[in-house]
């Protein structure tokens, strides 16, 4: 038995007490009811009423209900023996070929209609709308028999007897409405663009409940709107296919981007990773990944394997040169830390030496040993270098200790330089080389014997002396170019051989002027300028020498 033929089935009613129900439609058909009376207006051109049912008359208690079919119990429920029989229910259209008949639990499962002592309540009047819609397209003959006209043929739907034909005729066009209502339902849900799962099977069942003809109403008209909501529901799964793929290729973009990127930061040289801000982002990124998969978006499973195994290639390679970079970094600490704890070690040993000299040397070449050395770990190398710089303090705090006490030592050595310098300033500027030179000899002689001075002064004190040695050596210098012999006869050379070539010079001037030849002229008058220009500057240093 199909599922629109279960709506079909009745139960026996019997006279004086009997129990009685009215039929029964099937789920889709109870839901569609609901919604009957709201889409009344898309369901059939006219408009209809809310359907009643109205409390049938009691028979009297002495007649007896006309005879007619009684429906079959399902097995497993007990009917009890009627008082007198009930009006037979529907008969219902053959049941196509294949549909299975419901089963005793289904029946069990629907809820039975309220009774009454004497007779059953009967079915639900159609409105005066509805029935004149209903018999635009079928009619009743005989007892209850109900045909449906379709394209100008009549098909049986189905008997109701023991009730007026407007029953009859209203309970299979109700059987119509009940479609509609679920075509209206599916018309809303293709217009505010719901999900398209399961719409197609919806509009196939509804067509397969159409084709068995079992109820009264425009079926071309429904038919054709189940055409449209196909063609609808067809373009909407498009749409939202299209949708899918855009979202599957934009969540396939984001992933191929992580996988990329964590394929770029495992591919640098370890040498030149930043590993603390690599291994922070390599971490984001597999939480990116695994929010990517939280969010519903399916790639496929050859997709999803091959990134993934990517993905984790890129963080297997990754760590591995982590772990391989710090297990170096550890050996490389380990041999900085043993080379600078011997140049400690040898610090330490010089830090007691009184050898000034010698012990300042060292450290100066352990020093540039230590610059030269390799890192360790920060803390390491701060720790090391704290105990270096140690022993070289209390070298050199020693040896400062003895440099004060030296300096006080030599105090008074400095006043007498001191007086020296004022002494051999006051040779300057440089008169009478000759006593210049004696009065500077004599000042050395004292200056030699005065000693030391401290380490403070020293500088300023010899840089004193200095300077008037270096203007008495100038002195001497000058001197000697003034008077050397071999210098004097090439000034003198010079001297002679600019004369002739200005002599010679002035006799091509004159015959240049007497030709009237003013190239010449200008030429003669040029080169003879020019070597009047350098005789006069020979001529002065010539007076210098002298």
């Amino acid at each position: 038995m199909t599922d629109s033929q279960k709506s079909d089935e009745t139960v026996t009613a019997a006279a004086d007490g009997a129990e009685t129900t009215a039929p029964v439609l099937d789920d889709a058909q109870a839901a569609g009811n609901d919604a009957a009376a709201a889409a009344a207006a898309d369901a059939t051109p006219a408009t209809r009423e809310a359907e009643e049912t109205p409390e049938a008359p009691e028979a009297p208690a002495a007649e007896a209900a006309p005879e007619a079919p009684v429906a079959e119990a399902p097995a497993g429920e007990a009917a009890e023996a009627p008082a007198a029989e009930a009006p037979a229910a529907p008969s219902p259209a053959p049941r196509p070929a294949g549909r299975p008949a419901p089963s005793p639990a289904a029946f069990a499962a629907r809820p039975k209609a309220a009774t009454s002592p004497a007779v059953a309540a009967p079915s639900t009047v159609s409105s005066a709308a509805s029935l004149a819609e209903a018999a635009r397209w079928g009619r009743v003959e005989g007892d209850g028999h109900v045909f449906l006209t379709i394209d100008g043929t009549e098909h049986p739907v189905g008997q109701y007897p023991g009730v007026s034909d407007d029953e009859a005729l209203g309970y299979f066009a109700r059987k119509y409405d009940d479609v509609v209502a679920q075509i209206v339902l599916l018309e809303q849900r293709v217009s505010s663009k719901a999900p398209t799962a399961d719409m197609q099977k919806t509009v196939t069942h509804l067509r397969e409940q159409l084709a068995e003809r079992n109820m009264v109403g425009d079926l071309r008209a429904a038919e054709a709107r189940l055409d449209t909501l196909s063609t609808q529901i067809a373009e909407l799964e498009k749409a939202e296919k299209a949708e899918h793929d855009a979202v599957r290729a934009a969540e396939l973009a984001a992933r191929e981007a992580i996988v990329a990127e964590a394929e770029e930061i495992s591919g640098h040289d370890p040498a030149q990773i930043q590993w603390k801000t690599s291994s922070a982002r390599m971490n984001e990124l597999f939480e990116s990944w695994k929010a990517a998969q939280k969010n519903g978006v399916r790639l496929g499973r050859s997709n999803e394997d091959a990134l993934w195994k990517r993905f984790r290639a890129a963080r297997t390679v990754f760590d591995r040169h982590r772990r391989a970079y710090f297990s170096q970094l550890d050996s490389n600490n380990s041999a900085a830390k043993a080379a600078k704890e011997k140049l400690i070690a040898d610090a330490e040993a010089l830090s007691s030496s009184t050898d000034w000299g010698f012990a300042a040397g060292e450290y100066r070449r352990l020093m540039d040993e230590w610059k030269a050395s390799p890192r360790a770990s920060r803390k390491d190398d701060d720790a090391l270098w704290a105990r270096f710089r140690a022993a070289q303090d209390v070298f050199f705090t020693s040896r400062q200790a003895a440099n004060d006490e030296i300096d006080q030592e030599y105090s008074a050595n400095l006043t007498v330089k001191e007086a020296l310098l004022e002494e051999a300033n006051a040779l300057l500027p440089i008169k009478d080389l000759a006593a210049a030179k004696k009065a500077l000899q004599s000042i050395r002689d004292r200056w030699e014997e005065a000693g030391k001075v401290p380490r403070a002064d020293m500088g300023r004190i010899e840089a004193g002396l200095r300077k008037v040695e270096d203007a008495v050596r100038h002195a001497e210098d000058e001197n000697w170019k003034r008077s050397n012999p071999e210098t004097k006869a090439r000034t003198n050379s010079a001297l002679s051989q600019l004369e002739a070539a200005i002599a010679g010079l002035k006799d091509d001037l004159a015959a240049a002027e007497k030709a009237g030849d003013q190239r010449k002229i200008k030429a003669a008058q040029e080169a003879l300028e020019a070597r009047q220009a350098w005789l006069d500057q020979i001529s002065r240093s010539a007076s210098e020498l002298s």
